[in-house]
């Protein structure tokens, strides 16, 4: 236990520490998890934890609820530092806990940053959690299958904890505005757009939203009687940066996706980049632009370049793999791809056509000699009868009849002429010609 000083009562804890939640009521997000019902909030109000990690995002609240947790068990409570602590500090505990288990008192070790253990003292943890000399719950912002022991992590349920959304953030920061151990005894005045905009730019991380309206209120304007005003250039001067007009549930959220789709649309690099720039530094999910780049591959460049919808999905894949601000690169090379590739919407209208057709002739029969018969009834019927199968064939074509009776000779696909597409268009000609031919 680190021995106190005179002078600990004259510093106040941060923010973030004074709010900390001490049960699950107090907590904010998660519900997926700890909401009424849900299988970890059973757990802990019934004291029945097992050994558990905790995998998310920053200042989401893994560390929250290992003090939860340390507030309603009955099992001796202990933090580990993967700083601080080595294999020979594992072992103390380890061999203490050991003892107490014979006297029936549990202990849960809580792991902070467990992906910052190395192997050799990860392996210190294996044996006396598969004894159960201690319920380890470890906390980390890393893919535990790859930054815990493969042993270790098979004896641990995994908890995903997903970031904040922008109204829980908003929730937390008013809270603290107006809780005792926030500053409820103090006459703020701060405009609520202006604390959406500390949610923006804490981009679901609670610890850093309560940082920065702290520091907000410390550097405010103070009027005679001891009111404090916060200002939208306080803010800009704190976070870093100018604020960007953006709300991610209004208008301008369209607004700002329409300007990226269009820009790529009429092959503007430049306005493209501009664009994903406006919404990567208002705090846009980048997975919500990569899912709408990979919507414009297909949409706006299809058959003109193939290349382009596997280079999307590349550009989303990344932006789930590595998160912000680092996928910024990958989003920009997928967004000028796009620009600068031929555009083809010849797939789209032809999906349009189709589907008019299909929904007014829902009931259109499949022509038999397209059915499998996988029973001697359906072959008496003559499903399959017919059927020709094209790598029998010299130039893998056949004269079969694909469409139902009322919609032969219907043509939804029309090639365009950018790009590939040409030569997709060669070859579609081809085989209408050979058709005609054969028929």
């Amino acid at each position: 236990m680190s021995q106190m000083s005179l002078f600990d009562n004259s510093i106040p804890e941060p923010l973030a520490a004074r709010l900390r939640p001490q049960n699950l009521d107090e907590y904010v997000g998660q519900d997926h998890l700890v909401g009424p019902g849900k299988v970890l909030r059973r757990l802990i109000e019934n004291d029945q934890i097992t050994s558990m990690i905790f995998w998310g995002p920053p200042g989401v609240g893994k560390t929250t609820l290992a003090h939860i947790i340390a507030q309603q068990t009955q099992a001796r409570f202990i933090t580990f530092s993967a700083v601080t602590s080595g294999i020979k500090e594992i072992k103390e505990v380890m061999l203490e806990a050991d003892k107490l288990k014979s006297y029936g008192q549990k202990t849960i070790l809580f792991v902070d940053e467990i992906h910052r253990f190395n192997k050799a003292q990860q392996d210190a943890f294996l044996p006396f959690v598969e004894k159960g000399t201690i319920i380890l719950i470890g906390a980390t912002t890393e893919n535990p299958s790859f930054e815990v022991n493969g042993a270790l992590l098979s004896r641990c349920k995994v908890f995903v904890l997903k970031g904040l959304t922008g109204d829980d953030i908003v929730n937390l920061l008013m809270n603290a505005l107006k809780s005792p151990k926030g500053f409820g005894g103090q006459k703020i005045d701060i405009d609520e757009d202006l604390v959406r905009m500390i949610a923006t730019f804490s981009n679901g991380d609670a610890r850093r939203a309560l940082s920065t309206l702290e520091m907000a209120v410390l550097n405010g304007d103070m009027d005679a009687e001891g009111g404090i005003t916060v200002t939208r250039q306080t803010i800009e001067q704190i976070t870093g940066k100018k604020a960007l007009l953006y709300d991610k549930n209004g208008e301008e959220h369209y607004n700002l996706i329409s300007a990226l789709h269009k820009s790529m649309r009429n092959s503007d690099p430049d306005a493209a980049v501009y664009w994903l720039a406006r919404m990567l530094e208002a705090g846009e999910d980048p997975l919500y632009i990569a899912r709408r780049v990979t919507r414009f591959a297909a949409e706006d460049v299809g058959l003109a370049d193939p290349q382009a919808l596997p280079l999307a999905i590349a550009a989303y894949q990344a932006c789930h793999f590595i998160g912000v601000p680092e996928c910024n690169v990958h989003l920009t090379e997928a967004v000028i791809y796009m620009a600068l590739a031929p555009k083809s919407n010849s797939m789209e209208t032809a999906y349009l056509s189709a589907r008019d057709d299909a929904l007014n002739d829902l009931a259109e029969p499949v022509p038999l000699v397209i059915r499998n018969a996988p029973t001697s009834l359906m072959d008496e019927l003559g499903y399959g009868h017919g059927y020709k199968y094209a790598h029998d064939y010299e130039d893998k074509l056949t004269d079969l009849q694909c469409m139902p009776d009322n919609l032969l000779g219907t043509e939804y696909y029309h090639p365009g002429d950018q790009g590939e597409e040409t030569r997709f268009r060669e070859r579609l000609e081809y085989i209408k010609k050979w058709k005609e031919q054969h028929r």
